[in-house]
């Protein structure tokens, strides 16, 4: 896929077509113009390169900026452009160094972020949908691809800095003569434990599924419909059934393995394969073209439904296993090694960790926002060595899950010392010099690449210099 699309005019016109379908333009909701011919609905206000940032980019991330409380140093109306501006530097820069994200760490993310929304207006849906004027399924859509672009800008800046480096003596150089009131504070910090289990998916439930999955191999077959126009019907993956199903060319890594065995194995375009069960659901896959290393598949992805009755029954084996571990017959870590089926934790004994983004460091120690949300609202009232109640939640795979957690550790916020939080410091040390490079290297590629601004925006402070020319 090239990042950079031809531009050509500078403002864009809703021309009526009989019989013809307009694509929408990203970001624009609710903003219903009339239909006469040459009715402005939207305008390149930059251009980076040979790719448009439109008014409608910056209100959409305006909005989604405010839901997500985020603050712009400076001039929103100049902050946000280049915000996005900066944003397409890094992904073509991700493209030209081949940076991968996989379908699971997409979905991941756009759970989480969904949940995240859904607890700022107290899990209602209508509410969500009522301030995004977008369905969920249309929200789920669209986060796909834009976590999917940020997976790659964050990939490509980690790329960019993972040389960089800082030393014991640096890092109590930085700190020596700092004031008091410029010491950062370390927030309060947890550490969970946690078992799961997946409600159990009716053996009719999983019938029905395979049953659809053949139906459309069969309408294939016959030539009574196309691959495409089923996937685009039909398939669960909002993303690829945009395009008729077709994921575009990935290597065996990035994909679930049990899909890849399959997808790497066909020979034949115009063949359906046998259905392919992977950690998303249930999917039928057909070979578009092989290169090399990388294949490039449609598919359609079908999702059993866990009933109501399976959730609860999963509940409760959980609450009474709950009962067992605070009555001292066998500790949670026991449990988690043998009786979770999260492959994440289990093997350390229910430990969760968490993968922090900023600097790519592993640890088991989670801020409460970076928690999944339902996890979070349940530690933030519990005592150390506690043992919750069981609950559900969407795991990291997009799945209805069942779980009870224990709070295994929790320190207070607290301002930093050499001490005691080495690790914190050399961490800002660490994150200072990194931006500082990251900056640099903006301002360079700034320097190399087309770049057209409205007037409007000519008087702005921006934090990168160079973009008028």
């Amino acid at each position: 896929m090239n990042l950079f699309k031809k531009v050509f005019p500078i403002v864009i016109v809703a021309t009526p077509l009989i019989g013809i379908a307009m694509p929408a333009i990203p970001g624009i909701h609710s903003q219903e113009k009339n239909d006469s011919i040459g009715t402005v609905v939207d305008e390149v206000i930059w251009v980076v390169g040979d790719e448009a940032i439109l008014k409608s980019d910056v209100e959409a991330m305006r909005i989604q900026a405010s839901m997500e409380g985020v603050k712009w140093n400076g001039d929103p109306d100049c902050a946000i452009p280049e915000q996005i501006a900066v944003q397409k530097l890094f992904k073509h820069q991700a493209e030209i160094d081949s940076i991968e994200v996989t379908d699971a760490e997409v979905a991941q993310q756009v759970e989480y972020t969904i949940n995240g929304w859904l607890d700022m207006v107290d899990g209602s849906r209508e509410r969500l949908e009522e301030y995004k004027h977008q369905t969920l399924t249309q929200i789920r859509n669209e986060l796909r691809e834009e976590m999917k672009d940020r997976q790659m800008v964050q990939k490509m800046k980690r790329k960019l800095v993972e040389d960089i480096a800082v030393t014991p003596a640096e890092v109590r150089r930085y700190f020596k003569d700092m004031p008091q009131d410029s010491i950062p504070f370390v927030p309060t910090e947890v550490e969970v434990q946690i078992i799961q289990q997946t409600p159990r998916v009716e053996a009719e439930e999983l019938n029905r599924v395979k049953e659809e999955l053949r139906e459309y191999t069969d309408r294939v077959n016959r030539g009574d419909a196309t691959f495409q126009t089923l996937a685009r019907l039909y398939s669960e993956d909002p993303e690829s059934a945009r395009r008729g199903g077709e994921i575009g060319f990935a290597g065996r890594g990035t994909l679930d393995p049990a899909f890849a065995t399959v997808a790497f194995n066909l020979t034949d375009p115009k063949k359906v394969s046998k259905i392919v069960e992977s950690e998303f659901g249930f999917h039928i896959i057909q070979l578009v073209e092989k290169r090399g290393e990388k294949v490039n598949v449609r598919h359609i992805l079908r999702k059993p439904i866990v009933s109501q009755e399976s959730i609860e029954k999963a509940l409760v084996r959980l609450d009474s296993m709950a009962v067992d571990i605070r009555d001292g017959k066998f500790t949670f870590e026991d449990a988690a090694a043998h009786l979770s089926d999260d492959k994440d934790t289990r093997n350390n004994k229910g430990l969760m960790s968490n993968n922090d983004v900023q600097t790519g460091r592993i640890t088991s120690r989670f801020r409460m926002q970076d928690l999944p949300p339902e996890v979070a609202k349940v530690v933030d009232t519990m005592q150390v060595g506690q043992v919750s109640r069981a609950f559900q939640m969407i795991n990291q795979r997009g799945k209805t899950v069942c779980v009870v957690v224990k709070l295994k550790n929790r320190i207070d916020g607290h301002k930093a010392s050499i001490s005691e939080d080495f690790q914190t410091l050399k961490d800002v040390v660490l994150q200072r010099r990194q931006n500082d490079c990251i900056h640099q290297w903006v301002v360079n590629k700034i320097k190399s690449i087309y770049t057209r601004l409205n007037d409007d925006y000519k008087d702005c402070q921006f934090e990168y210099e160079g973009w008028i020319k």
